[in-house]
Protein backbone atom coordinates (compact mmCIF):
# COMPACT_ATOMS: atom_id res chain seq x y z
CA UNK A 1 0.00 0.00 0.00
CA UNK A 2 1.63 2.82 -1.19
CA UNK A 3 1.05 6.43 -0.75
CA UNK A 4 0.30 8.34 -3.83
CA UNK A 5 3.35 10.20 -5.64
CA UNK A 6 1.36 13.87 -4.49
CA UNK A 7 1.02 12.71 -0.65
CA UNK A 8 4.56 11.68 -0.34
CA UNK A 9 5.68 15.02 -1.47
CA UNK A 10 2.95 16.81 0.23
CA UNK A 11 4.93 14.60 3.13
CA UNK A 12 8.50 15.41 2.03
CA UNK A 13 7.60 19.27 1.64
CA UNK A 14 5.80 19.90 4.70
CA UNK A 15 8.73 18.93 6.88
CA UNK A 16 10.95 20.83 5.08
CA UNK A 17 8.84 24.08 4.82
CA UNK A 18 8.33 23.66 8.58
CA UNK A 19 12.14 23.39 9.04
CA UNK A 20 12.91 26.21 7.08
CA UNK A 21 9.85 28.13 9.01
CA UNK A 22 11.26 27.12 12.11
CA UNK A 23 14.79 28.12 11.42
CA UNK A 24 13.41 31.65 10.14
CA UNK A 25 11.47 31.82 12.81
CA UNK A 26 14.13 31.03 15.50
CA UNK A 27 16.41 33.92 14.33
CA UNK A 28 13.94 36.70 14.56
CA UNK A 29 13.18 35.16 18.24
CA UNK A 30 17.03 34.85 18.91
CA UNK A 31 17.81 38.15 17.68
CA UNK A 32 15.45 39.61 19.90
CA UNK A 33 16.00 37.30 22.98
CA UNK A 34 19.96 38.41 22.53
CA UNK A 35 18.29 42.24 22.47
CA UNK A 36 16.73 41.71 25.56
CA UNK A 37 19.45 40.23 27.41
CA UNK A 38 21.72 42.85 26.56
CA UNK A 39 19.70 45.56 27.78
CA UNK A 40 19.10 43.96 30.88
CA UNK A 41 22.65 43.60 31.54
CA UNK A 42 23.74 47.47 30.86
CA UNK A 43 20.39 48.23 32.52
CA UNK A 44 21.87 45.96 35.89
CA UNK A 45 24.68 46.91 35.59
CA UNK A 46 23.90 50.36 35.16
CA UNK A 47 22.27 49.98 38.55
CA UNK A 48 24.57 48.72 40.17
CA UNK A 49 27.09 50.93 39.35
CA UNK A 50 24.92 53.81 40.65
CA UNK A 51 24.63 51.74 43.66
CA UNK A 52 27.81 51.64 44.16
CA UNK A 53 28.34 55.18 43.45
CA UNK A 54 26.21 56.39 45.88
CA UNK A 55 26.97 54.20 49.09
CA UNK A 56 30.61 53.79 48.39
CA UNK A 57 31.27 57.64 47.01
CA UNK A 58 28.75 59.38 49.36
CA UNK A 59 30.98 58.60 52.12
CA UNK A 60 33.87 59.49 50.69
CA UNK A 61 32.21 62.71 49.98
CA UNK A 62 30.78 63.25 53.52
CA UNK A 63 34.49 62.66 55.15
CA UNK A 64 36.35 64.50 52.81
CA UNK A 65 34.37 67.31 54.48
CA UNK A 66 34.18 66.30 57.88
CA UNK A 67 37.99 66.16 58.30
CA UNK A 68 39.13 70.04 56.92
CA UNK A 69 36.70 71.31 59.66
CA UNK A 70 38.12 69.31 62.16
CA UNK A 71 41.35 70.01 61.00
CA UNK A 72 40.70 73.72 61.00
CA UNK A 73 41.11 74.78 65.16
CA UNK A 74 39.44 77.81 66.20
CA UNK A 75 41.27 80.95 66.55
CA UNK A 76 42.40 81.78 70.06
CA UNK A 77 39.54 84.17 71.36
CA UNK A 78 40.55 87.41 72.48
CA UNK A 79 39.12 89.68 74.82
CA UNK A 80 38.59 93.38 74.57
CA UNK A 81 38.22 95.47 77.62
CA UNK A 82 35.93 98.44 77.91
CA UNK A 83 38.06 100.21 80.27
CA UNK A 84 37.24 102.26 83.21
CA UNK A 85 34.40 100.19 84.40
CA UNK A 86 30.61 101.15 84.44
CA UNK A 87 29.40 102.93 87.23
CA UNK A 88 25.72 104.59 87.32
CA UNK A 89 23.27 105.30 90.22
CA UNK A 90 20.45 103.15 91.20
CA UNK A 91 17.12 105.45 92.70
CA UNK A 92 17.10 105.70 96.28
CA UNK A 93 14.38 103.02 97.01
CA UNK A 94 16.67 100.36 97.92
CA UNK A 95 19.58 100.09 100.16
CA UNK A 96 21.97 99.87 97.23
CA UNK A 97 22.70 103.51 95.45
CA UNK A 98 25.16 102.19 92.53
CA UNK A 99 26.34 99.55 90.15
CA UNK A 100 29.60 99.43 89.08
CA UNK A 101 30.34 96.62 85.70
CA UNK A 102 33.28 95.86 84.49
CA UNK A 103 32.87 94.66 81.18
CA UNK A 104 34.99 92.64 78.48
CA UNK A 105 34.24 91.36 75.07
CA UNK A 106 34.93 88.50 73.06
CA UNK A 107 36.03 87.72 69.44
CA UNK A 108 38.31 85.66 67.62
CA UNK A 109 38.84 88.16 64.51
CA UNK A 110 41.70 90.66 65.11
CA UNK A 111 40.10 92.94 62.57
CA UNK A 112 37.11 93.03 65.26
CA UNK A 113 39.56 94.03 67.67
CA UNK A 114 40.35 97.26 65.66
CA UNK A 115 36.95 97.88 64.60
CA UNK A 116 35.52 97.39 68.65
CA UNK A 117 37.75 99.94 69.68
CA UNK A 118 37.55 102.29 66.94
CA UNK A 119 33.73 102.59 67.94
CA UNK A 120 34.13 102.23 71.83
CA UNK A 121 32.70 105.88 72.49
CA UNK A 122 29.39 104.64 70.99
CA UNK A 123 29.15 101.00 72.70
CA UNK A 124 30.19 102.84 75.91
CA UNK A 125 27.21 105.00 75.83
CA UNK A 126 24.60 102.20 75.08
CA UNK A 127 25.97 100.19 77.73
CA UNK A 128 25.80 102.66 80.01
CA UNK A 129 22.31 103.66 79.11
CA UNK A 130 20.98 100.32 79.61
CA UNK A 131 22.87 99.63 83.02
CA UNK A 132 20.83 103.01 84.27
CA UNK A 133 17.63 101.92 83.90
CA UNK A 134 18.40 98.06 85.84
CA UNK A 135 17.74 97.87 89.95
CA UNK A 136 19.08 96.52 92.35
CA UNK A 137 15.99 94.00 92.72
CA UNK A 138 16.15 92.85 89.37
CA UNK A 139 20.27 91.99 89.35
CA UNK A 140 20.14 90.52 92.82
CA UNK A 141 19.79 87.16 91.34
CA UNK A 142 21.45 85.06 88.59
CA UNK A 143 18.96 85.09 86.10
CA UNK A 144 18.61 88.81 86.09
CA UNK A 145 22.42 89.24 85.92
CA UNK A 146 22.51 86.76 82.52
CA UNK A 147 19.12 89.07 81.10
CA UNK A 148 21.57 92.37 81.56
CA UNK A 149 24.08 90.15 79.99
CA UNK A 150 22.27 89.35 77.20
CA UNK A 151 20.34 92.26 76.72
CA UNK A 152 24.24 94.02 76.59
CA UNK A 153 25.69 91.46 74.31
CA UNK A 154 22.56 92.13 71.57
CA UNK A 155 22.90 96.53 71.93
CA UNK A 156 27.01 95.79 71.38
CA UNK A 157 26.27 93.83 68.46
CA UNK A 158 23.09 96.11 67.20
CA UNK A 159 25.98 99.28 66.93
CA UNK A 160 28.71 97.31 65.47
CA UNK A 161 25.90 96.11 62.67
CA UNK A 162 24.79 99.79 62.39
CA UNK A 163 28.83 100.66 62.00
CA UNK A 164 28.57 98.54 58.94
CA UNK A 165 30.66 95.93 60.74
CA UNK A 166 30.10 92.17 61.40
CA UNK A 167 28.02 91.53 64.54
CA UNK A 168 28.27 87.77 64.99
CA UNK A 169 32.02 88.14 64.93
CA UNK A 170 31.50 89.47 68.97
CA UNK A 171 31.00 86.11 70.54
CA UNK A 172 30.46 86.97 73.83
CA UNK A 173 30.33 89.86 76.23
CA UNK A 174 31.72 89.06 80.19
CA UNK A 175 31.40 91.17 83.37
CA UNK A 176 34.66 90.48 84.63
CA UNK A 177 33.07 92.48 87.69
CA UNK A 178 29.52 93.25 89.11
CA UNK A 179 29.58 95.16 92.19
CA UNK A 180 26.30 97.06 93.63
CA UNK A 181 26.70 99.16 97.07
Amino acid sequence: MSKPPDAKAKTKAKPGAEDGKAEEAAKPKSKKMLIIIIIAVVVLLGGGGAAFFFLKGGKDKAAEHAEPEKAVPKAAAVYIPLDPPFTVNFESVSNARFLQIAVQLMTRDPEMVEFVKANIPAIRNDLLLLFGQQTSAGLSNVEGKEKLRAASLEAVRNIVSAEGGHPEKIEGLYFTTLVMQ
